[in-house]
């Protein structure tokens, strides 16, 4: 995105006590993360090269203004601004799909099925703005993948709910290779279907991580 609502008061407030170039160096952090709908990467070096800091200051700036989650830090307002736009985009859409409905006696109707498609993808994709917002411009790419996984989980049930665990845990190439490893690994589909978790289970609990048992000891205990 390449507009968002700067809160100038709030911005005073919280860089009162940074220097020039270090207010600005959070601002072009700022600026990064909205660029790219992303959060930022734990790597200080890297983006202090890339706005044009030091890594000292840059580290300072990420340990004080955001909030580190696994590899990566991400800002609360600027979660929330993209979360905010995301839902006005899917607004939008509904809106437009219902004004350019060509037959006339059936907008309501197909509205109606639009909405439910929309809400039901607008559920499975959004997530807490203070925790996993969903960038806006890399929806299609998760849900894309998601099939790919699905084709291969051997249990078919709850496909709406293993969708959301798909999106929440935003998989990248590295991740999809392990969860598609250890599908293939587990031997789930030697496994009988009652002891086999649902997808959004398994996803949940990043069971990709468990060890693979030994032959002589089926794999048990799902829940």
């Amino acid at each position: 995105m390449h507009f968002y609502p700067h809160h100038i008061g709030d911005f005073q407030r919280d860089t009162a006590s940074l220097s020039d170039s270090d207010t600005m160096a959070y601002l072009r952090l700022i600026w990064m993360y909205y660029d790219t709908e992303l959060p930022l990467p734990n790597d200080a070096k890297r983006l202090a090269f890339k706005i044009g800091s030091n890594p000292d200051s840059v580290q300072i700036i990420l340990d004080t203004f955001f909030i580190k989650e696994q590899d990566v830090y991400r800002h609360k307002r600027c979660d929330q601004v993209l979360n905010g736009i995301y839902d006005k985009s899917v607004k939008a859409k509904l809106s437009a799909q219902a004004r350019w409905s060509k037959n006339a006696n059936d907008m309501q109707t197909q509205s109606e099925r639009n909405a439910n498609a929309l809400n039901n993808d607008a559920n499975a994709m959004k997530i807490d703005a203070t925790h996993n917002p969903i960038p806006i411009t890399h929806i299609n790419k998760y849900i894309d993948r998601f099939d790919d996984f699905w084709k291969i989980y051997p249990k078919k049930i709850a496909k709406e709910n293993a969708k959301k665990a798909w999106v929440k845990i935003k998989p990248n190439d590295d991740l999809i290779v392990k969860i598609t490893k250890a599908v293939n690994d587990q031997k789930l589909s030697e496994q009988e279907q009652q002891f086999i978790p649902h997808a959004a289970t398994w996803l949940n609990n990043k069971r990709w991580e468990d060890e693979v048992k030994s032959a002589q000891k089926p794999l048990m205990g799902w829940k």
